[in-house]
């Protein structure tokens, strides 16, 4: 089990950082010559199965697990994890085939990635935990509470996609087909547009420019299949039988393209005593580009179901 050291901050000014002296659930700022405040640096660590994570936050609290979306990492929740940390035990991970984690083990499915889900918190002696899952990752999470019910304390499901129409559903597979011929970056300036908002992208900001470089860095071939998932899995997730019955909040964005208000309204409809959100004027990254907006919501709706 983990040390109680693991909520201990070491500075450093101007020399690196030997981790691996480190307790193993230790954070770790950094503060570079000239900074004016330490940095918020949660250590990195890979279970026996591949999956790289980090863990932060009280041990005794309750367990919230953050799953990203396609061709992102773990990194996406920087904001949120370091928000919700001094309440909860924050579990971060990489998908399989994603950021540092391995690649997956056979054809990548909802299922695969559930059972990714419960073979880490398995290793880490977590009997439940709260699972807040992004685009992809809130397929993820439902997916987790069909299949593990009882290890499912609550979800949270962010600008995550329903039942398509028609058109919608011709879109998003003429992506796969694209990403099949190009990789990657066939499809990455659209997605950004479709993901920000105009201004934001003016902006020129480093989030942009980061999560360009997070999708460009994936396995073309995994990353090909995991955007079919996202394509197809959905119809795995409506309506499912028995349904589920898991406190859930469900939030999106007003102009998010993909996972849109309707969609997430028909998701509430089929979770008895949700509660679904929609922050007006963001697109499919609201979460990135203004994650105050979603950390308050998250906190409240977590510190009522949890306590």
């Amino acid at each position: 089990m983990c040390s109680n050291s693991f909520q201990h901050l070491i500075a450093v000014s101007g020399r690196p950082v030997n981790f691996h002296s480190l307790n193993s659930f230790t954070l770790a700022a950094v503060k570079s010559p000239g900074a004016q405040q330490l940095k918020w640096i949660p250590l990195m660590f890979e279970s026996a199965r591949g999956t790289v994570y980090e863990l932060t936050g009280p041990q005794d609290a309750a367990v919230v697990v953050l799953i990203h979306g396609l061709g992102m990492n773990r990194k996406m929740w920087r904001d949120c994890a370091e928000a919700l940390s001094d309440q909860f035990r924050v579990l971060a991970y990489d998908l399989a085939g994603h950021g540092e984690s391995s690649l997956p083990s056979h054809m990548p499915s909802l299922s695969l990635f559930s059972n990714q889900l419960r073979h880490l918190i398995a290793e880490l002696n977590i009997d439940s935990c709260s699972a807040v899952g992004f685009s992809l990752g809130g397929m993820i999470n439902r997916r987790f509470a069909i299949d593990y019910p009882e290890c499912t304390d609550s979800l949270i499901i962010l600008n995550s996609p329903h039942q398509r129409d028609e058109v919608e559903q011709k879109l998003i597979e003429q992506r796969v087909a694209d990403t099949s011929d190009g990789g990657p970056q066939a499809t990455l300036q659209t997605s950004l547009e479709r993901w920000f908002t105009p201004e934001f992208l003016a902006a020129e900001s480093d989030i942009v420019n980061e999560v360009g470089s997070w999708i460009l860095r994936n396995n073309p071939a995994v990353y090909t299949q995991c955007r079919q998932v996202l394509a197809a899995g959905v119809k795995e997730l409506i309506d499912p039988q028995p349904p589920i019955r898991i406190p859930t909040l469900i939030m999106t964005c007003e102009h998010d393209s993909g996972s849109t208000p309707w969609m997430s309204q028909s998701i509430a409809k089929e979770i008895e005593n949700s509660k679904c959100v929609i922050v007006p004027r963001l697109q499919h990254m609201g979460l990135m580009e203004k994650p105050d907006l979603f950390i308050s919501p998250i906190r409240e709706f977590l510190a009522d179901v949890l306590n």
